[in-house]
């Protein structure tokens, strides 16, 4: 039987936001902004669109903050060309969506994928960069070296096999039908295996799964966000690879803020703190207890309360641990 499809307006999802389509890096992509201010570019993470950073669109709108979030290159109801899934392109893809919205600077907040793809664009298009909110996502050369580290051993914190889709992934077509089978079922397996407790048994994660879902059922959606899966494998041995990793391998060049749940089962929290080697001293880790991998959606009150606090300069320096003082 034919897997269902979703009509891509299906992400314009009604709220206190504006949509439009934005050509941006050669592609048209679909965003919701709202407010005046200074930008903030929102970016999504694997199996999700722009509507995963609702909470966070109206709490920093209405502090006097611009905020965009966008579908990411082959999500929602953004364009979804057969290539471009490279961290090269995708970066200019979020540089260009700044420039392309009429600013000359963003802060960039990214969770999961779109945290990594943050780090990223604040790495090589530094000029178009404020700040960088890292939720869920260890700066990219920080994953690298845990996963290979992790990869052929059997140990706590294991970063390689915490991320196994990464490598089913890599096989072709398969993992398409792997994610659109029975309505996307898929998504609600990985959710709620990634999910903090609390929130993977409330009401509004039936309610936000859904959604995700339906997304996932747009045409090319499923093989697009694969697509990132398997240029973040593929490139390890190739050339562009290496270019990449001498592109990140320097300190961050714009602040940074990291944001992680302590329960994440899939970005270890482990993994985040590896990441302070391309980070100054006073670039904050800010751990949410019983919180999986979604602080945006999980605990939105206090994700909001550390975004204002970080974006207005005072949010506090240092990691702070469940359990443990500041330091």
């Amino acid at each position: 039987m034919a897997t269902r499809t979703t009509d891509p307006s299906a992400v314009r999802i009604d709220g206190p936001w504006a949509h439009r389509d934005v050509h941006a890096n050669g592609i048209r992509l679909h965003v919701a902004e709202t407010g005046e201010g200074p930008l903030v570019l929102f970016l999504h993470g694997f199996g999700q669109f722009w509507w995963t950073w609702r909470h966070q669109l109206t709490a920093l709108s209405d502090a006097g903050y611009r905020a965009v979030a966008v579908d990411l290159r082959g999500y929602g109801d953004s364009d979804k060309p057969p290539r471009g899934y490279d961290a090269w392109t995708l970066a200019g893809d979020a540089g260009g969506l700044v420039k392309a919205l009429g600013e000359r600077k963003a802060h960039i907040v990214g969770h999961g994928w779109g945290g990594l793809l943050a780090w990223t664009v604040a790495a090589m298009h530094p000029r178009l960069v404020h700040s960088v909110a890292a939720v869920s996502a260890p700066h990219p050369l920080a994953l690298r070296r845990q996963i290979r580290r992790t990869l052929l051993r059997r140990k706590p914190n294991n970063q390689a096999k915490a991320l196994g889709t990464l490598f089913r992934g890599q096989l072709p077509l398969a993992p398409e039908r792997w994610l659109t089978r029975d309505d996307a079922v898929t998504v609600d397996h990985l959710m709620r295996q990634q999910a903090g407790r609390t929130w993977a048994a409330s009401v509004d994660f039936t309610k936000a799964v859904s959604r995700y879902r339906e997304a996932m059922l747009v045409r090319g959606v499923a093989h697009s966000a694969l697509e990132y899966y398997r240029w973040a494998v593929r490139s390890q041995v190739r050339s562009e690879g290496r270019r990449f990793t001498e592109a990140l391998d320097r300190p961050m060049p714009v602040p940074s803020l990291r944001l992680h749940g302590a329960d994440d089962p899939t970005m270890l929290l482990a993994t985040a703190e590896k990441s302070g080697r391309w980070l100054d001293d006073k670039a904050p880790l800010h751990v949410l207890p019983n919180v999986g991998h979604y602080p945006h959606e999980e605990q939105p009150a206090a994700t909001n309360q550390i975004l204002l606090d970080w974006l207005s300069g005072g949010a506090s320096p240092g990691v702070h641990t469940p359990g443990q003082p500041r330091r």
